[in-house]
């Protein structure tokens, strides 16, 4: 009855605190490949997960964190907060996060503003990363929604004055170059696990999809089918990809193990298949399909059969990515002279255009997508419309500007 009590009171505080004195913005909850590693053990006891509603803001007090990595990890950490867009920092503070970061350690701790503890959780790891998990914590924890500081990117630039693979931190921070063949790269994918990347690659003169593991380094090519091999997506589970393949005629979608066995041709038609992305539970792939009366979205079966056309209103759609929710997917449509970003509700709540840009991919939130605008990747809120640049990633070369317009990757848990 003591613990029922303490979760009621702390629940109870929750809601009262989201309401005082807070500023509510409007929610259009419709509901990246992204890699969202939180890790660490407690070292305080199990805490209830607190849960405020989503169309409200918490303010929350980050301290300085202790130690001789407190200062960049502070600033790192609050970053991720108000990028979140859940928290309103500082002010009259319902939540205040502390701790300490030393030896690659960090001890955080959340406690309300009557002194009881929320969340406290140790990490190992870099400070930056310890920052990040911290982070992600303290989302699910007040708010119930998965964080997704932890995120890592991959996408396509030409620094080098060619198409290679770059990874990154979500925020745009410790890009680096993964390829440096000096030939045409496109469309990564990062497995679940965030242990390897796919991609098509043309090192043999021909598109063949090639999978690189992130620790080793070890690249092998496992899709050479004649034609065009390309639009390699992870499944959820990490054991299969899904694909364009030529092979046939036209361009067809396939899926094969992750390894590169196992080819099974899902569709037979007569237009063109590309783009595919899976649904969380594997059991769908929502692709774009042209029939020479303009590229629509299509849903089919994971396992293979007819693909069913989804209303959009628009007659330009292509590079579907699906929430993690399971309950939107954005892509690009043409509109204003250029490409633009689209929401459609899967729910039956209709479509919407958020922003200038194309190759959209969603963060672990299902609230955030990251995606390409002329020479940068940007950052937006589909619930406040907040946009943010990521100058770091910025596609520029000594010689010309380059582009970041290859499909962007994320993983997700």
């Amino acid at each position: 009855m003591k613990q029922k009590s303490e979760i009621s009171l702390l629940r109870a505080k929750a809601a009262s605190a989201a309401k005082r004195g807070q500023r509510s913005f409007f929610l259009m909850f419709a509901c990246m490949s992204i890699l969202s590693a939180s890790g660490g053990s407690i070292y305080a006891q199990e805490v209830p997960t607190i849960t405020v509603s989503k169309g409200d803001k918490i303010n929350l007090t980050v301290s300085p964190l202790g130690g001789s990595d407190g200062a960049a990890a502070t600033k790192t950490l609050q970053n991720d907060l108000t990028r979140s867009g859940y928290f309103i920092l500082g002010g009259s503070a319902s939540y205040t996060a502390r701790g300490s970061v030393s030896a690659g350690n960090l001890q955080g701790q959340v406690v309300d503003h009557g002194g009881g503890t929320a969340l406290a959780k140790s990490y190992s790891g870099g400070a930056r990363e310890n920052a990040h998990r911290f982070a992600d914590d303290i989302v699910e924890t007040l708010t119930g929604n998965k964080g997704f500081a932890t995120s890592k990117i991959a996408f396509i630039a030409t620094r080098s004055g060619k198409k290679e693979v770059y990874v990154g931190d979500y925020d745009g921070s410790n890009v680096r170059q993964l390829t440096h063949d000096g030939v045409i790269s496109v469309h990564p994918s990062i497995s679940p696990d965030g242990r390897r990347i796919a991609y098509t690659g043309y090192q043999s003169g021909y598109p063949d999809v090639y999978v690189i593991d992130l620790a080793s380094g070890a690249r092998n090519r496992i899709v050479n089918f004649p034609g065009t091999n390309s639009g390699a997506a992870f499944s959820p589970e990490g054991g299969r990809i899904a694909l364009s393949v030529s092979k046939d005629g036209n361009p067809e979608l396939y899926t094969v193990s992750a390894s590169g066995g196992g080819a099974r041709r899902l569709t037979r038609t007569r237009g063109v298949e590309s783009g595919p992305t899976w649904s969380p539970n594997g059991e769908e792939i929502i692709y774009s399909f042209d029939d020479g009366r303009g590229p629509q979205l299509h849903r089919i079966s994971s396992g293979g059969g007819n693909g069913q056309p989804i209303a959009t209103g628009h007659g330009y759609c292509t590079e579907p990515n699906w929430s993690p929710d399971g309950k939107k997917i954005a892509f690009n449509v043409r509109g204003g002279g250029g490409f633009e970003i689209a929401i459609v509700d899967l729910g039956g709540g209709g479509t919407r255009v958020v922003s200038a840009g194309e190759n959209p991919v969603w963060g672990a939130d299902s609230r955030h997508i990251i995606f390409a605008e002329g020479s940068d990747l940007y950052l937006l809120d589909t619930v406040s419309s907040r946009k943010k640049k990521f100058s770091t990633v910025s596609a520029k070369s000594p010689s010309q500007a380059g582009r970041a317009r290859s499909t962007i990757a994320f993983t997700v848990t």
